[in-house]
């Protein structure tokens, strides 16, 4: 008779959850273990702009699985426990329950750390004051959904602008009021967007009440009796009744410096088959590096999408498989108002820091044919494919336009792991129908563009 693997798995986001389904989808019989230290199990930070503006009403729906749907699953499921330390050559985990203040220890087989991120602190004076929040998580999503709508707040100040940072700044806008975005680089969107296109979604902002404070470097916050009032930078200051800080998030691993190996960032460090410097013990999700498909080096890329495959892999290996982490071309999308966005892989705004040579094509198209009219949703597309000037491999692209254009980068994206050329776009199958799309496809359009460029 085959004894039944006992498998526990730490943090209940996208990675976690991935790898709990993924031993449920193969051996249900496998005894799992699976610690949240929230109260609340797989929130979905990625869906909260939607529940800040209404389009979620309830803030509880923003969530792969309950507790109790998990439960009746035969899956053991501990919120408000934290595992504090792990005993590598025992096998074993110190549980802390926060409910009771207890504490126990659990043996385990296998042991799956999806410990994640959390937002990154300024650290800079004034820090400590009360209305200076993050946008991460159902406890913050619940506070900064009561700020919409509490009218002494009319400043609000948003500090990073990248994906989270523009999510923040769009929800308060929406909600009537003055939005300042404040971010060290100078363009918002920098590292996902090119100039061309973050042109264009400056101008967006503005328009909708949002100050562009790009360039700039927090210096302090000022408050008066105990709650912020304006924050300070190197060039201006702005009054503050609100500030939501997105500048980023650091790894949720000082717990186990002593345990794992971990990098100069703190990240837990995996190999291929997503193992930990330990046996038994593997990591996944935000505290941990994957293999990026453009260089096939390993980079820091915190998305959901990541997370699931390495949750849904390290199921596999721990269930005695063979499987390798796939490299990943780092997709991702954005809506901010009227425009949809979408990039993968190397821009020509990151190719230098990532060590490669690079080149690009921009060009402008329209969705549909020209005799299909504007308002039968016939819009300008933006695009911008970039590659290898010496082999022509495909090294990433960007997307933009009022109409959803985004899965195009899907095509890219495959594109890109698949070691595929400019010669092999310019001419690849797309389909063709009026309603959707034009005889070529803009993809065709770009590589055709590009090769004929490469010529002259």
């Amino acid at each position: 008779m085959e004894l039944l693997m006992k498998v526990i798995v730490v943090g209940s986001s996208h990675g976690g959850f991935e790898t709990v389904r993924g031993i449920l989808a193969e051996k249900p019989d496998t005894e799992i273990q699976w610690y949240e230290k929230g109260d609340f199990v797989s929130f979905l930070s990625c869906g909260m702009q939607l529940y800040l503006e209404g389009v979620v009403k309830d803030v509880n729906s923003v969530r792969y699985a309950t507790a109790k749907g998990m439960r009746a699953k035969g899956v053991n499921v501990f919120v408000h426990q934290e595992v504090t330390s792990i005993d590598p050559k025992a096998h074993t985990v110190v549980v802390h329950n926060l409910d009771d203040d207890s504490t126990r220890e659990e043996k385990y087989d296998k042991l799956v750390l999806s410990a994640g991120a959390v937002p990154a602190s300024i650290p800079v004076p004034g820090n400590d004051l009360a209305n200076i929040y993050a946008m991460r998580g159902r406890d913050w999503a619940i506070k900064l959904k009561a700020k919409t709508v509490d009218p002494d707040v009319q400043n609000v100040t948003v500090i990073g602008a990248g994906y989270i940072g523009i999510e923040a700044a769009e929800v308060f806008s929406k909600a009537g009021k003055h939005v300042t975005l404040i971010d060290i680089l100078p363009r918002p969107l920098a590292l996902y967007l090119d100039q061309e296109f973050t042109d264009v979604l400056s101008k967006t902002l503005t328009d909708h009440n949002i100050y562009l404070a790009t360039g700039q470097t927090v210096k302090e916050f000022n408050g008066e009796n105990g709650k912020v009032q304006s924050v300070k930078t190197d060039q201006a200051e702005y009054p503050s009744d609100l500030v939501v800080e997105t500048a980023g998030i650091k790894p949720n691993t000082s717990w186990l410096k002593d345990t794992l190996d971990l990098n100069n960032k703190g990240l837990v460090k995996v190999n291929d088959h997503l193992e930990t410097s330990q046996p038994d013990i593997y990591a996944v999700g935000d505290s941990t590096k994957v293999p990026f498909a453009p260089t096939g080096k390993k980079l820091q890329i915190a998305l959901a999408t990541n997370a699931r495959r390495q949750g849904r892999i390290a199921a596999k290996n721990l269930l005695g498989h063979d499987m390798k982490m796939p490299a990943v071309s780092g997709s991702s999308a954005l809506s901010v108002f009227d425009y949809h966005f979408a990039s993968t892989g190397i821009k020509e705004g990151t190719s230098e820091a990532n060590g490669v040579k690079s080149q690009s094509v921009f060009v402008t198209d329209t969705t549909q044919p020209p005799f299909v009219p504007d308002e039968a949703g016939n819009e300008e597309v933006y695009f911008k494919l970039t590659f290898d000037p010496e082999n022509h491999r495909i090294l990433g692209a960007q997307i933009m336009s009022k109409r959803d254009v985004t899965a195009n980068m899907n095509a890219i994206s495959l594109a890109i792991q698949g070691s595929m050329t400019l010669d092999d776009l310019a001419y690849a199958d797309f389909f063709f129908q009026p309603g959707f799309d034009r005889p070529w496809n803009v993809i065709n359009v770009a590589a055709q563009k590009a090769l004929q460029d490469l010529s002259k």
